[in-house]
């Protein structure tokens, strides 16, 4: 089971995350990752813009991806767009698998693609200035490690 999702508002990731464990009870191991904005230096808001008709595909790729390479179960992808708050999530990925590695490391695979190979755009608002945000060098490095 595959659930992925781009979303223009907030959600409660304790709730989705409970709704995913009932649906896997029967999995060895269930791990979950959930990204919130940042409020150090000075962030007041974070914004996410994205181009839909690659983004949510793209999405869905990474997704099938990690499901076979990593004998999931169940995924679980949902990525906030729009104007956000610090504190507030952006983004939740949960997965389901046989054993604890398999969880574990899809979602560790899915976070690294969906940090330096997604169709998102990130600017921050700091002070009075928006300040656009790109990968780091550490980002393109976890990404290499799934080559």
């Amino acid at each position: 089971m595959r659930d992925v999702q781009l979303l223009h508002t907030a959600f409660d990731p304790h709730s989705v995350n409970a709704e995913f464990s009932v649906r896997h009870k029967l999995a060895g191991g269930l791990c979950s990752f959930v990204g919130q904005v940042r409020g150090e230096g000075g962030v007041q808001a974070l914004e996410l813009s994205h181009y839909e008709p690659l983004t949510l595909p793209g999405m869905q790729e990474i997704a099938s991806r990690a499901i076979e390479r990593f004998d999931l179960s169940g995924l679980l992808m949902l990525h906030r767009v729009g104007r956000m708050c610090p504190g507030e999530p952006i983004v939740c990925v949960s997965a389901a698998a046989p054993h604890r590695r398999g969880s574990f490391e899809a979602v560790d695979y899915c976070m690294d693609h969906l940090k330096s190979a997604a169709w998102f755009w990130k600017r921050e608002l700091r002070g009075d200035d928006w300040h656009w945000i790109e990968p780091r060098a550490q980002d393109h490095a976890d990404l290499k490690r799934w080559k």
